[in-house]
């Protein structure tokens, strides 16, 4: 039977507020989505200071800001909730859009797919509007199509999230979906036949979005013409400190530098112990009983590198005002006092009980307090809103908990933990406590054994690696990243993966500055977007003509 897709306003309400994809993995990320649902965070401001690491997204408009058009009203495709097997019979229907405004029939016009990822199918829209999709079905006369992935948004296939309903959300299946739509869709107002592979499907994704766009050209050749992977984590990984590392190493030198400094004595004052309270009350949570609950919550404003977009109207500037915050000198009679040395006496601020501290730990406690403590309501403890270590505050299955669906991917085959350097004498921008211990222990207090399925006691990575990893390739597969994205180490543009060249066959590019998918975003009027971006807009282009032409040259299919 089909599952009902229709669900109470309160959930609609809830999906639309924030992107559960936009959260930190470990089980701090997920209490400051519960305090944003307390407030009925919509607002952009929040969404923006919340943006942290993983596999999918910088910051993308929410629905209600995108004066969504009628030309994009969403239509329906019925899959079966387990491509594989006889566990179930049940359907669900999965939402999807189209832009038919430059569809020239009967030329053999492509079909750009964007992958819709691990969010709400609404939030990509503006990339049918305006951005990769508008921009390359314009270039070839093809018809335009976003996505939305199994679970997220509206294509909604079971009740709850419990362990054994989030069984069917796993890489294969949604794989298949895509390749069933691919080859059986029948797009409303089109009279001709589209499907794979007699059209040449073109198919695009960003981030975690992107490695599926890069699995799709390799699981599916003969239904995926051509891909495009973007900002592509095409290796998965259990550890993934080299997120961190890289907002290290590119961030303004001086901010690097005070955060670097301020990591190193926190965690030597929280080594001693005698001071740690006092410590945290500069910070705003005096009252949190674990310290590696204190190092997390600090953690929060630097995952916002990752929500930098050149395109001002979506991009967060919260990091750089972060930035900003930490080398401010405080008031000080001179200015320059920030210009000295970390730790110099003049820098230093003593009170009473013996701590004594650097200013920029000073401004790095006022910036969490304003920012991320405050969202704490009146009448709960620091321990309610940050602390980790209740089971029962991560156990509740229905459907309203949609940070369970990205999470379950992360637990079950993805990974990416964000943890410290496992070298101890390494550079480091957050705490050593740190740990695989502390950032995956939210897979075991969220998902509980259920009846068909059990969560790994780690992510089995090995279900995305097998699929190429740093090395995957085939014709007509691009690849595209940010030089300063910090999921570029999990993705074949990787410091650890081998150098390839960059043809029209295997397009290889990196985007100058560039973070997160910037290619997926455009602008209406293209002399408008930046050089760079017009660059690459013009290369990505190029070689999808190119592709196009050997597809007729070979009389189609």
């Amino acid at each position: 039977m089909v599952l009902g897709i229709v669900v109470l306003a309160t959930l609609s309400c809830l999906a639309h507020a924030i992107n559960p994809s936009l959260l930190r993995l470990g089980p701090q990320g997920v209490n400051l989505w519960k305090l944003d649902q307390l407030q009925g965070s919509g607002s952009q401001k929040l969404r923006k200071a919340l943006l942290v690491q993983d596999p999918s997204e910088a910051f993308s408009q929410l629905p209600s800001e995108l004066d969504i058009k009628p030309e994009f009203t969403a239509q329906w495709f019925e899959q079966p909730l387990d491509h594989f097997g006889n566990s179930t019979n049940d359907t669900f229907m999965q939402r999807y859009w189209i832009n038919t405004r430059h569809y020239q029939p009967g030329t053999g016009a492509p079909v750009i797919v964007l992958d819709g990822g691990e969010t709400n199918g609404e939030d990509r829209i503006p990339f049918l509007d305006t951005g990769i999709v508008e921009i390359l079905a314009r270039a070839t006369g093809g018809l335009g199509v976003v996505l939305e992935h199994r679970y997220y948004g509206e294509s909604i296939a079971t009740k709850n999230l419990t362990t054994d309903s989030l069984r069917f959300l796993n890489n294969a299946q949604s794989a298949a979906d895509s390749a069933n739509f691919m080859a059986n869709v029948q797009f409303p107002g089109v009279e001709e036949n589209l499907t794979a592979p007699g059209t040449p499907w073109i198919y695009y994704g960003g981030s975690y979005a992107g490695a599926r766009a890069a699995h799709m050209r390799v699981l599916y050749p003969d239904l995926v013409y051509g891909a495009i992977a973007s900002s592509a984590v095409t290796h998965a990984a259990i550890i993934n400190w080299e997120y961190m590392d890289i907002i290290r190493r590119y961030a303004d030198p001086v901010c690097s530098t005070h955060l670097q400094e301020s990591i190193k004595t926190i965690d030597s004052i929280l080594d001693h112990r005698v001071l740690s309270t006092p410590l945290k009350a500069l910070f705003g949570v005096h009252g949190l009983q674990h310290d590696v609950d204190f190092v997390s919550l600090i953690e929060s404003p630097l995952g916002s590198w990752q929500a930098k977009v050149w395109d001002p109207k979506v991009g967060s500037t919260v990091f750089d005002q972060f930035c900003a915050a930490l080398n401010k000198p405080l008031g000080h009679k001179n200015p320059e006092v920030m210009l000295l040395e970390y730790g110099h006496p003049n820098r230093m601020v003593s009170f009473p009980g013996g701590l004594k501290v650097d200013l920029a730990i000073i401004n790095y406690g006022a910036w969490i307090k304003e920012h991320v403590v405050s969202r704490c309501p009146d009448g709960f403890s620091h321990e309610e809103c940050f602390g980790t270590f209740d089971d029962s505050h991560y156990q509740d299955t229905s459907l309203s908990e949609i940070w369970r669906l990205w999470l379950f991917q992360v637990c079950t085959e993805w990974g990416y933990f964000t943890t410290a350097p496992p070298d101890p004498t390494f550079p480091r921008i957050i705490s050593k406590r740190i740990d695989l211990e502390y950032e995956s222990k939210i897979c075991r207090q969220a998902y509980d054994p259920g009846e068909h399925f059990t969560v790994p006691p780690l992510p089995n990575v090995t279900v995305v690696n097998d699929l190429g990893d740093f090395d995957i390739a085939m014709d007509r597969l691009a690849f595209i990243d940010g030089e300063v994205d910090p999921w570029r180490p999990d993705t074949p543009h990787s410091d650890y993966a081998n150098d390839r060249k960059d043809t029209i066959l295997r397009p290889f590019k990196v985007i100058p500055n560039g973070v997160h998918h910037y290619d997926e975003y455009g602008l209406r009027i293209s002399e408008n977007e930046p050089p760079e971006i017009r660059k690459i807009h013009e290369e990505m282009i190029a070689f999808v003509k190119a592709w196009l032409k050997d597809w007729k040259a070979n009389g189609g299919a």
